[in-house]
């Protein structure tokens, strides 16, 4: 994501040090010590840099296959691979306004059978059913100014769908885009209801999400995920001039006053997801290096650091994926993680764990 220029504000720190500590802001806080294990890449894809790929996002089809799906955003298409090889299978889509078109597709999320994608330039969210790639419809074109990144919440019926949306003030003079005023960002997310009647789409706008203090305010966002069963919604700061850090919402968009990370990230914030073990976990988040990108794992409940990696390639990562579905090649699981805008890499879930000493079998 582009750099931007922020407004003056008081310091998050001075800030700090005026309240007390929350038991998990504490733990949050604690400093993490550098180490970081080495975790070689299972596949990598073709790389394609012309693509300018993003995010990842898996799919597992009626006869078993699994496909991994990414959004191209400079070539305006989704680039379809095998999810056990790496291998690319196909491209989808083309440059446009009309179904099954995009124009700068970000982020992206699959959830039954349905795939969502977030359009940055056509200011909406478009939602496709598999296995056909058919066009259901779109939405939030009305709403959204500049969205990036969503999670998909599934409900009895229909699914809740929070969309960041990194919209600007303006460009200052040598080009970067210029943060709005605190006061204004209390928009940085928007929650829609979507429900299908048959392959209908209705999909209501039902919240808008971004906290204006010093310490809540959402400044540069795209990557989110959350976690229904804590009523917890992380949301990745990506404004270096401000922070690397997670800052930690609830699903109705309160913001609880806890954020976690800023220790840990010597780069960007990025990526960000769970993976669940009973009712135990731990949350995944990216560390953009341009050299080497380190990923992150916090403790699903109390936050604490507990464990870091990398790649023996994979940079400058932008969107990552957890499948936890056992498959042939990966039966713990598997991670997706963007490499260098030119395709995707895959890590072996019981190779991270290996490494990192993490339980592979989980209590219920």
């Amino acid at each position: 994501m582009r750099t931007r220029t922020a407004v003056a504000v008081v310091s998050l720190a001075l800030l700090a040090a005026c309240r007390p500590a929350t038991p998990a802001q504490a733990a949050a806080d604690a400093e993490p010590a550098r180490a970081v294990a080495t975790v070689a890449e299972a596949f990598l894809t073709p790389m394609t840099p012309a693509d300018n790929i993003d995010s990842p996002a898996s799919w597992t089809t009626g006869d078993g296959r699994q496909w991994l799906i990414a959004t191209a955003k400079a070539t305006d298409k989704l680039v379809v691979y095998d999810g056990q090889t790496g291998a690319h299978l196909r491209d989808v889509g083309s440059t446009g306004t009309a179904p099954g078109q995009f124009v700068r597709p970000n982020g992206i999320a699959v959830v039954d059978d349905l795939v969502l994608i977030v359009e940055r330039d056509n200011h909406r969210v478009q939602v496709l059913k598999l296995p056909d790639f058919t066009p259901l419809g779109v939405f939030a074109a009305d709403d959204l100014r500049k969205p990036y990144g969503l999670w998909v919440n599934k409900q009895r019926e229909g699914y809740e769908v929070y969309v960041t949306d990194s919209y600007d003030a303006g460009e200052d003079a040598q080009g970067n885009d210029v943060l709005p005023p605190l006061a204004e960002l209390d928009k940085r997310v928007r929650r829609y209801t979507l429900t299908l009647h048959g392959d209908a789409l209705d999909a209501r706008l039902v919240g808008s999400i971004g906290d204006t203090s010093e310490a809540g305010a959402l400044r540069v966002v795209e990557s989110i995920w959350g976690d229904p069963a804590n009523d917890r919604l992380l949301i990745a700061e990506e404004d270096e001039t401000y922070a690397s850090e997670i800052k930690v919402y609830t699903l109705e968009g309160r913001f609880s006053g806890t954020t976690f990370g800023r220790g840990a990230f010597k780069a960007q914030a990025e990526g960000v997801m769970l993976r669940t073990c009973g009712k135990d976990g731990w949350w995944i988040t990216t560390e953009q290096g341009k050299q080497r990108s380190v990923f992150h794992l916090f403790d699903r409940h109390t936050l604490k650091h507990v464990g870091a990696f990398q790649g023996n390639t994979v940079a400058n990562t932008d969107g990552i994926w957890l499948d936890q579905a056992a498959s042939a090649r990966f039966p713990h699981g598997v991670l997706y993680a963007v490499h260098d805008d030119q395709g995707v890499v895959a890590f072996d879930w019981a190779s991270v764990a290996k490494q990192l000493s993490l339980p592979l079998e989980c209590a219920a």
